[in-house]
């Protein structure tokens, strides 16, 4: 393999690894507070300090990093395409064995550890990006950016409606007080929640996040085909202008969806304001991958670079890793401190989950090829035991 591809490999994997600091942000909230996600707001966020930590949260965490994650796995989509290729293999077979089994782990996930996973969506989108594998670069990108228009057009529309028949802004909802009572109690309550929420929250989730998901693919699909991250330095020069109205656009829808979710959840309002947040929210995206690539290219950012790789190389353990850490700490599968801890201390606890798996990670892949639930995939994926351990 050449240093260009090299460089491009661990570009690809330390961007990933940046994604699961983003997801590890938003998803400790589901788990922290019953109330996330819910209608209404945490009556225990009296002050104005809680309410500020939780909309920074939204305006610069939610609904983006997923589309990070997202492009990235439409980009190694045509990865796998060409290794398929070199191996002289049928892609299509290797493909479905792939979604196949990821969609049995997103569902044991979902059942046992976190009810609102989105492997079993990538999974199931997965197979649509398959179907479309033959697509030219532009024809994916013309249908990428008319998925999000029209989805989040009709959200717009969902959120008048809503508005018109006076529901602008939510009403109590009880499940936050079961939610709260079942990860307050024991491993089995824990349990009893999480697969009974399941098969509620897993269409809804589909709808949210489904088709913003499906365009994301598509774009990082057209990338791998046009190799953008081969030599990301090769476009440097117009970088700064793409970021002067990415930015700008991404952090202004970005600010009237957190508003709503901080201040005013469950109604046409937060509805309203969710599908201008998603027609933004892929240029926020694109800013902080951008942002990224261009430090990965600086002389500091080589270290980093290196040090987020391990983790996006083994994205799939690593996620699956932080559902169980969180688990054990907010669930009655370990400590329960559901709605114990106060929102500011949650961001070191962000921070010490994500440098205790960069150090994980490096240690493992010191030893492994893979990460453990990647290396199970791959087995899946090329029906072969891939080396367990490095020779050599």
């Amino acid at each position: 393999m050449t240093s260009a591809a090299n460089t491009r490999l661990v570009q690809v994997d330390a961007l990933r690894g940046f994604a699961l600091l983003g997801i590890l942000s938003v998803n400790i909230w589901a788990f922290a507070d019953p109330y996330y996600a819910s209608t209404t707001s945490n009556p225990a966020y009296a002050g104005a300090l809680d309410h500020l930590i939780r909309l920074l949260i939204a305006l610069l965490f939610e609904t983006k990093f997923y589309l990070l994650f997202s492009f990235l796995f439409g980009y190694s989509f045509t990865l796998q395409m060409a290794a398929a290729e070199r191996a002289e293999a049928a892609f299509v077979p290797r493909m479905v064995r792939r979604q196949v089994a990821l969609l049995a782990l997103g569902l044991v996930h979902g059942a046992l550890l976190y009810y609102g996973e989105i492997l079993s969506t990538y999974a199931l989108l997965g197979l649509v990006l398959l179907a479309a594998r033959n697509l030219s670069p532009a024809r994916a990108g013309r249908w990428a950016i008319g998925l999000v228009v029209v989805t989040c057009s009709m959200w717009m529309v969902l959120g008048l409606l809503q508005g018109l028949e006076g529901t602008w802004i939510g009403a109590i909802n009880h499940d936050a007080a079961q939610k709260l009572t079942a990860f307050s109690g024991s491993a089995l309550q824990t349990l009893h929640f999480h697969s009974q929420q399941l098969a509620r929250t897993l269409p809804a989730l589909w709808i949210l996040q489904g088709p913003s998901a499906l365009a994301m693919f598509l774009f990082g699909y057209a990338a791998g085909r046009q190799q953008w991250l081969a030599s990301p330095w090769a476009w440097d020069k117009r970088v700064w202008q793409l970021l002067l109205w990415t930015a700008p656009l991404g952090l202004l829808g970005a600010f009237g969806y957190a508003l709503t979710a901080a201040y005013a959840p469950g109604g046409g309002l937060e509805t309203f304001a969710f599908g201008i947040g998603q027609l933004t929210a892929p240029l926020l995206t694109i800013t902080y991958g951008v942002l990224m690539l261009v430090l990965f290219n600086s002389t500091v950012g080589t270290r980093l670079c290196a040090l987020l790789a391990p983790l996006g190389k083994m994205a799939l353990s690593n996620y699956l890793m932080q559902s169980a850490v969180l688990g054990l700490l907010f669930t009655g599968y370990g400590a329960g401190w559901i709605n114990r801890i106060e929102p500011l201390l949650l961001l070191p606890m962000v921070a010490a989950i994500f440098l205790l798996q960069m150090g994980l990670s490096a240690y493992w892949l010191h030893r492994h090829p893979y990460g453990p639930l990647e290396w199970l995939l791959r087995a899946v994926t090329l029906l072969a035991w891939p080396s367990w351990r490095r020779t050599g």
